[in-house]
């Protein structure tokens, strides 16, 4: 269909002033004036011109536009993805910077890169990629004099915060952090040890704040065979405050000590690869933080922006569990996302999350709380929907409560015998708790973990306080540093190997079982897996489709700390293919979280994006009418079809 008038005149009209001679910014007659657009409001400048770079000559023709309009909403459209830098991208278009008569276009790589990243974002929506975003049109190269539209988006997160004089640089400020702080104190400690340490973000949050993570590793940025991966996750809820403290401590600790010589520091980064995500829920932190330490409400900022609770957004795969498990031969690991679960609201957040455990083969995992003193580990959901309270088990039992001890044991506060300490009621049972017999829930974080990938989640809670003044923090850091070190110590635990085949090519998704426990985990792209398991004999058998399983006998002493070593190599049945991922392929080739997960299974297609296809009538899609019901310019550019 042939565009409307208009904007062939605006196309005439761009093209006429990209022009060699006549480009807009060199108009001697460019006057700035101030940006007084609310949605353009956190732009990197304060003023602007007219005519715009799209020929509108008025804030009352830019705020009607169709553009404008999809600006403010592209927030809610997209569910928090490429928030806010899509809109501030959009806002230097709209209403362009202007310095000193001049007109200032922004960088066409940093709108390229935005482009790559975002356009799965438009597709899930079935929306085109809008044309006043087009990066060759309205955007320059760094050689032009381009700005980055984003630098106020990063700005007073590069600058580095000088410490007290005379302070050691090991010193560590036991104070609450700003995200801006945290921000600056996580990539100065990738700094400090950059050959062992790095920062990374794995997505934004729903008001656009970076989900940063800092790594330690021998290798940093890479999976090496062999070696375990955790993750320790602080601030789900944003105004439980303890655990994103904790992991900036954390990581400013493993920095330090590894430098300082420290042999358990160094035996632990050169043979683990740890992930710290201080904040998961940095919106709802600063609804918190604004009422501080000692005021803030018992579920003041709990929510993320969207008033989701995090720990509640992901899919319930619990209850598919139980009904598998009643299903002879049914496999109960590796669920996958039900289609139903993207119809709801899913906090990028979660998604965040999500496709971090697919992207990492993740073995050990803890979310850190508050609001009371205990561990708790899987199922959190009940077996029976109606118990509010009931001892709901995972096949790994003894293994999950082998993981919760190793935190709560050497805690001096869970060890406690005090009836009048915070979280008495948990004494009898040393401070650890099957989590759907404490108060059962649905969603959770630790669940999804357990069902959906390899990874063992438990979640402990620090304290009482949620929100601790600043003076308790050096406390919680002393109570909570042995047991952080010794939870993450112990994914060595178990065995570990390398799953291959006659000619040692690694054989990926493959399957181990472990007799008696209706839990399989499955290897790694290079094949290597690790399977966490208590002291005792094991009957461990290793299987891939198109090949002979094998099954090995395995004996691991009480006392045992480093994981046994365990390869497999399996012979091929007879000729045919010998793709491992043919027999565990369960769903579609669509895959919502962006691509295949890291264990080579696929995930489930989209139904929004099924939703969202246009119907063979030919009608609009679901966000059309929306549009055309605001401004009488229907934005036909937006649509694919």
């Amino acid at each position: 269909m042939p565009p409307p008038p208009p904007l062939l005149l605006l196309t005439v009209l761009v093209f006429a002033a990209a022009r060699p001679g006549c480009e807009f910014e060199r108009n001697p007659a460019v006057t700035c004036v101030d940006l007084q657009l609310r949605t353009c409001s956190d732009a990197a400048y304060n003023h602007t011109t007219f005519p715009t770079l799209l020929q509108h000559r008025s804030w009352e023709v830019v705020e009607a536009s169709s553009e404008y309009i999809l600006l403010s909403v592209l927030h809610q459209l997209l569910e928090g993805q490429c928030n806010p830098d899509l809109r501030l991208l959009g806002c230097a278009v709209l209403a362009p910077r202007c310095e000193g008569g001049r007109v200032r276009r922004p960088c066409q790589h940093i709108c390229e890169g935005l482009r790559e990243a975002c356009q799965p974002a438009f597709d899930a929506i079935d929306m085109a990629w809008p044309y006043f975003l087009d990066c060759h049109r309205y955007f320059k190269s760094e050689d032009e004099g381009c700005y980055d539209p984003l630098e106020k988006l990063r700005g007073g997160l590069e600058a580095d915060e000088a410490l007290p004089s005379g302070l050691p640089p090991t010193f560590i400020r036991f104070s609450h952090h700003s995200y801006a702080q945290m921000v600056r104190v996580l990539r100065r400690t990738a700094s400090r040890c950059a050959h062992v340490a790095r920062t990374y973000s794995i997505g934004r949050s729903f008001d656009g704040r970076e989900l940063l993570v800092i790594e330690f590793s021998s290798r940093p940025g890479q999976h090496e065979l062999m070696e375990p991966e955790v993750k320790l996750i602080g601030n789900i809820h944003g105004n439980e405050v303890a655990g994103r403290e904790m992991l900036i401590y954390l990581a400013q600790y493993l920095c330090s000590e590894y430098l300082l010589g420290n042999p358990r520091i160094q035996r632990l980064l050169n043979t683990t690869r740890i992930h710290l995500l201080p904040s998961m829920n940095p919106d709802g932190y600063e609804v918190a933080a604004a009422e501080g330490a000692g005021y803030n409400g018992w579920t003041s900022g709990r929510q993320n922006a969207q008033n989701l609770d995090l720990n509640r957004n992901f899919p319930d795969l619990t209850s598919e569990y139980y009904r598998l498990a009643e299903t002879r031969g049914a496999r109960s690991d590796h669920i996958p996302i039900p289609q139903h679960y993207w119809w709801g609201k899913v906090a990028p957040e979660t998604k965040a999350i999500m496709k971090w455990m697919q992207t990492i083969p993740f073995v050990l995992s803890a979310s850190l709380h508050g609001g009371d003193l205990v561990v708790s580990y899987p199922f959190d959901f009940s077996k029976h929907p109606q118990e509010e309270k009931m001892f709901s088990p995972t096949p790994d039992e003894k293994m999950f409560k082998l993981l919760s001890r190793a935190y709560a044991d050497v805690h001096p506060m869970m060890m406690d015998r005090s009836e009048n300490r915070c979280g008495g009621n948990f004494l009898k049972r040393g401070s650890i708790i099957n989590g759907a017999d404490w108060y059962s829930f649905t969603g959770g974080m630790s669940d999804f973990n357990y069902l959906h990938t390899n990874c063992f989640e438990i979640t402990v809670e620090l304290g009482c306080v949620k929100f601790p003044p600043e003076e308790a923090l050096y406390t919680l850091w002393q109570h909570n540093k042995e047991s952080l070190l010794n939870f993450v110590e112990t994914v060595h635990r178990g065995i570990k190997g390398v799953v291959m085949d006659k000619f040692g090519k690694p054989v990926k998704n493959a399957r181990i079982l472990v007799k008696g426990i209706r839990h399989d985990i499955t290897t790694a792209p290079d094949g290597d897996y690790w399977r966490l398991l208590p002291p005792g004999t094991h009957i461990v058998i290793a299987q891939a489709p198109g090949y002979t399983r094998v099954i090995k006998k395995v004996i691991l002493p009480a006392r045992m700390k480093r994981a046994g070593r365990v390869d497999f190599i399996l012979q091929p049945l007879g000729v045919g293919p010998r793709n491992s991922l043919h027999g565990l392929r369960r769903t579609g080739p669509h895959d919502p979280l962006g691509g295949a997960s890291s264990l080579g299974e696929a995930t489930e297609p989209d139904p929004l994006r099924a939703r969202r296809q246009p119907s063979a009538d030919g009608s609009k899609p679901w966000w059309w009418s929306y549009f055309t019901s605001l401004s009488t310019h229907r934005p036909r550019w937006l649509l694919k079809y």
